[in-house]
């Protein structure tokens, strides 16, 4: 939703962002002024009470324990909803000056018209931030951008423009494209010595995860081409598995090989990276087989949920 009303903002023209970044917003928050801001909804004093001592309940480090005199703790239950009502007042600011923004968590983004309202918004906006809301605007991360710089990223998505429809588009950033990367590789190691089964089925819940995050971006080329790798590094896995001569020239015949080619080449001193790619496998061990086998394809995932 946060990228869908982004889009339809880009595409009414505010098309210069200003992004604040907010330096360790969880480590910064200031204890008082959220109680403050609590206190203004909740009459409860059990609840406010309850409320402080979670905030100052301390964190363990290496089994030493530290007092938390400013900020909420990191994967605590109640410090996203505290974030929200923190950020809320920033929310109300932005609405009250006529801002589009979109903001999610400690994440925001404010679209405007043009350089000169960007760059103005930006030094009241972190005033605002810094003097009324005692947070820490990170002037390095913060900045003035356009949708299409490769730098500017969302909650994991990039933007351009299509100059066909004309219409900015969502993508996936460059960076999460190399992080799904990174742990499809890590799943298709050649000395994981775990089941195929199991292999696949760890494969499969990555790729319906991120293809399922990122079904309203534009990325079937990429997607094909991480097919494609995929495949290439399952079957690496395999022929890995199969470890002995022998074994290799018995699968390889079952797979439909004629004996003699299945003699020959599981006798190869070819590295396993390159029999991989090369017909050995992909004639025996098919994109076809490896589907019934119940390896998904991302292109498929995403065909299927893509909006």
């Amino acid at each position: 939703m946060a990228i869908l009303q982004i889009l339809e903002y880009l595409n009414d023209g505010y098309d210069w962002i200003v992004d604040i970044d907010l330096e360790r917003f969880f480590d910064t928050v200031n204890h008082d002024r959220l109680m403050k801001l609590i206190s203004q909804t909740v009459s409860d004093g059990d609840v406010i009470s309850l409320i402080r001592k979670f905030l100052v309940s301390g964190i363990q480090i290496n089994d030493e324990y530290k007092a938390s005199v400013i900020g909420t703790p990191q994967g605590g239950n109640l410090s996203p909803l505290l974030s929200n009502i923190m950020l809320n007042e920033l929310d109300k600011e932005l609405e009250h000056r006529g801002l589009r923004f979109v903001r999610y968590a400690d994440d925001c983004i404010i679209m405007v018209k043009s350089d000169m309202a960007a760059r103005r918004v930006m030094r009241s906006v972190t005033t605002f931030i810094e003097d009324r809301l005692g947070l820490v605007v990170n002037a390095t991360k913060s900045k003035v951008t356009r949708p299409y710089d490769p730098e500017m990223k969302f909650l994991g998505f990039g933007f351009y423009k299509d100059y066909q429809t004309k219409q900015y588009k969502a993508k996936p950033h460059k960076k999460s494209v190399e992080n799904f990367k990174f742990k499809l590789k890590q799943l298709t190691r050649k000395n994981w010595s775990v089941d195929t089964g199991h292999q696949v089925e760890r494969i499969n819940q990555v790729i319906r995860g991120w293809v399922n995050y990122f079904k309203i971006g534009s990325m079937k080329d990429a997607l094909s081409k991480i097919d494609a790798h995929t495949r290439a590094r399952l079957r690496m896995c395999i022929w890995q598995k199969w470890k002995t001569a022998r074994n290799r020239r018995k699968n390889l015949i079952k797979l439909g090989m004629n004996k003699f080619n299945a003699y020959k080449y599981s006798h190869t001193s070819k590295g396993t990276v390159r029999i991989a790619y090369s017909w050995i496998l992909t004639t025996t061990i098919t994109n076809k087989r490896l589907t019934q086998f119940g390896l998904i394809s991302c292109v498929d995932q995403y065909n299927k949920v893509h909006v």
